[in-house]
């Protein structure tokens, strides 16, 4: 196979997106990204080492066109925190099956880092710092990487709320009830009361 003219770390990222939009995060290799490419596997060596590099590229690629900026000084600080996290869901659920890679490389990837400093910077001016700032950071990506997966693999909408619906309401009465309530809850419901409740906690 020839070997491409051009080959830069987008397009390897695009890539190995395109591989994971398609057929899932367990598809990814270098033998499927080099096919992706109509070239060899050996090929792609000469620009990625492994899989890693490509899931980093990946990452890279996903949080690289999310907007880090500060919301507006003037807003509280819970509605900017939001903001943040609403742009992060935005960019990591446009690629559900590599929500999991946009976890494992935010240390790496600048879209991610420059995220988390954005954040950061918020807690600070709203008096939260030390353990409690380490503790909300962590709980605020737990929170969005858990919605969004849910979101995607078991949504609301699902079989599995009607499968729970569908229950002996005598052993079940609290679980069945709240399946047919879910119905009536949507996406973005969801997500972001589930959120408000998280920064709620906060000000403890």
């Amino acid at each position: 196979m020839p070997r491409p003219r051009s080959l830069t770390p987008d397009r390897l990222a695009a890539a190995a997106l395109a591989v994971i939009d398609r057929d899932g995060l367990a598809a990814l290799s270098m033998r499927t990204v080099a096919k992706e490419l109509d070239m060899s596997p050996m090929g792609l060596y000469r620009y990625v080492a492994d899989r890693e590099e490509l899931e980093g590229l990946v990452a890279d690629r996903v949080l690289g066109d999310m907007d880090t900026a500060p919301p507006a000084a003037d807003a509280p600080w819970r509605d900017r925190v939001e903001t943040m996290v609403g742009r992060l869901r935005d960019a990591v659920a446009r690629h559900p099956e590599a929500v999991r890679l946009t976890l494992t490389h935010r240390h790496r990837a600048p879209g991610g880092l420059l995220w988390s400093e954005t954040v950061l910077g918020i807690l600070t001016e709203a008096g939260i710092d030390g353990a409690r700032r380490v503790v909300a950071l962590r709980a605020l990506h737990g929170y969005i990487t858990g919605a969004i997966q849910l979101e995607h693999l078991g949504p609301l909408a699902g079989a599995g709320t009607s499968a729970i619906a569908a229950l002996p309401e005598d052993r079940f009465p609290h679980l069945t009830q709240t399946a047919r309530t879910a119905g009536e809850v949507g996406p973005d419901q969801e997500f972001f009361g589930g959120l408000r409740l998280l920064l709620r906690g906060l000000d403890g």
